[in-house]
């Protein structure tokens, strides 16, 4: 089994309030989890007001098809998202193989 992980961070320019940003934050996560049937939080940057570093993960037999659906997530975020992608990084781990 095959695990991919991706951890993306989200500059929120502007915003001056955690209402604001759980605002954000809340509509990502659920509409990656709807769409791509991911885990997704929030995991890091939680006291910050113009930055929210999100996690997601994906399981499976195969690590190209996680390549391939947490690239799909990282573009859904950059083109659905109200705020801007700072950074991402992906990794994959392969267990009982």
């Amino acid at each position: 089994m095959h695990v991919g992980l991706l951890e993306v961070t989200l500059r929120l320019e502007g915003n001056s309030s955690l209402k604001g940003k759980r605002k954000v934050v809340k509509s990502v996560l659920g509409r990656v989890k709807a769409r791509f049937n991911a885990a997704a939080s929030e995991v890091g940057s939680q006291d910050v007001y113009e930055t929210a570093t999100l996690g997601f993960a994906v399981c499976g037999p195969d690590q190209r098809l996680l390549n391939a659906v947490l690239d799909n997530i990282l573009d859904f975020i950059e083109d659905h998202a109200d705020a801007e992608v700072a950074d991402s990084q992906m990794e994959f781990d392969l267990f009982f193989g």
